[in-house]
């Protein structure tokens, strides 16, 4: 990227440190880190028009997460904390993370984008 003067990270966060949730103090100590490395790391590499930004998801509903944990009383439970009134899917993550990683978004570093429906704000 620095021999092409140009360039763009995309990181990948999690909301679960904003919330606080207990139980798994390695993973959230993980994802809070990713924030401030986005962050650090789009002041050192700006110099060089280097992007560096973090899609930050909230609970993403997958084939895994519907095998082994939703039951309907989790997504009932989900859907009333957010904003938006229905389970984010994949798809919900992957259209910021191209949009950071294109050129439409060449005016945007170091910033932290939250994609959970409304649960963080």
């Amino acid at each position: 990227m620095k021999a092409l003067g140009k360039g763009s990270v995309v990181n990948i966060g999690s909301f679960s440190w904003m919330l606080g949730q207990g139980g798994m103090p390695g993973y959230t100590t993980a994802k809070s880190a990713v924030a401030g490395l986005t962050r650090t790391l789009a002041r050192d590499l700006g110099v060089y028009n280097i992007r560096v930004n973090c899609v930050v998801p909230g609970w993403i509903i997958t084939d895994r997460q519907r095998k082994l944990w939703l039951t309907p009383e989790k997504e009932k439970a989900q859907i009333e904390r957010q904003c938006i009134k229905r389970m984010l899917e994949p798809d919900d993550i992957a259209k910021p993370v191209l949009f950071f990683a294109s050129d439409q978004s060449s005016g945007c570093t170091a910033q932290n984008y939250v994609v959970d429906g409304g649960v963080v704000n």
